[in-house]
């Protein structure tokens, strides 16, 4: 009971309303390390978790044409200076379901922190998923997380993903993600990040636009400070006729950060078109004076300028 009430006051640090835990519509799973403390399912839905040496495993599914009305909400974390956490999530999304996932990941004070997350997630035809996932490392910088997904768009179904990472430090950060899409299918992968310290950021995504008329995004937007480091490879390929498809990634980079952009575009039929724009600068000047001169600190209005682009 004690580590579950630290587990929400974390959650709750990351920006988690913990409320929704007694709700008994909202389906939930909390996770301190690989120890499950709560979970629930609802109709329409099967969520399991169970542990094993090591880490968890998690399974989770909604019914066919099932429409889930509220998020369904993870919480995964360490509460100890040290440990390792591996999860591994299976998720099926069956013909025609519609479900939001919310999944905060939370470390409040890592020192020696590794959490290793190995998803897949399988859409059928016309299914649609909305998946958040939100993460607070602390102020420390001691951890390391290595999210890995691979992801499958039936016919006409839709994932859209956000990774947003904004506050306190990163550590280092390993994402890689990879999707296709059928015919009609739509990828959006979008990358919020704010490193500080000596930080270390990498982000590798890429998508496979293999069926007629399928869509797909790849958005990133990292902002590096002080001493940290960036490194994002934004990849897609198009090989049906009408598939679609864009690049875009923004990197900010401050004092003695470094910034790396690399968008890898494919097309591989005639009647198939990616587009592509990155940039790597610093925070535009003029803005910041003009932040200045309504009475705030050179960090502060570089804090303000940044904050409002990875809103």
């Amino acid at each position: 009971m004690e580590d579950y009430q630290m587990m929400l006051k974390a959650y709750q640090e990351a920006g988690g309303t913990p409320d929704i835990f007694k709700d008994s519509k909202i389906a939930h799973l909390v996770v301190n390390q690989n120890k499950v403390l709560g979970s629930r399912s609802i109709n329409g839905l099967i969520l399991t978790a169970k542990e094993k040496e090591g880490g968890i495993d998690v399974d989770l599914r909604v019914k066919e044409g099932t429409r889930i009305a509220h998020p369904v909400h993870l919480c995964f974390g360490i509460l100890p200076k040290e440990g390792r956490q591996e999860i591994k999530l299976n998720a099926v999304m069956e013909k025609g379901a519609d479900i939001s996932i919310l999944a905060h990941c939370v470390f409040p004070n890592p020192i020696k922190v590794q959490h290793i997350m190995d998803a897949t997630y399988i859409l059928e035809d016309r299914a649609v998923l909305k998946y958040k996932e939100v993460h607070y490392h602390g102020l420390t910088g001691g951890i390391e997380v290595i999210p890995q997904s691979k992801i499958k768009v039936g016919k006409d179904a839709r994932i859209m993903t956000d990774f947003l990472l904004v506050k306190g430090r990163v550590g280092r950060l390993d994402i890689d993600y990879q999707a296709e899409a059928d015919e009609n299918g739509v990828i959006e992968m979008v990358t919020k990040v704010y490193g500080h310290g000596d930080d270390e950021i990498r982000v590798k995504e890429s998508g496979q636009l293999f069926g007629r008329g399928a869509r797909g995004l790849i958005k990133s937007r990292i902002a590096v400070r002080e001493r940290a480091e960036s490194e994002v490879i934004s990849e897609l390929r198009a090989s049906a006729p009408n598939a679609r498809g864009h690049v875009d990634c923004i990197e900010i980079v401050q004092g003695e950060a470094r910034a790396k952009a690399v968008p890898l575009v494919h097309v591989l039929h005639e009647d198939a078109q990616i587009t592509h724009e990155a940039a790597i600068g610093r925070v535009n000047q003029k803005e910041v004076e003009t932040l200045m001169a309504r009475g705030l600190k050179e960090e502060e209005a570089v804090d303000v300028i940044i904050g409002g682009m990875l809103k």
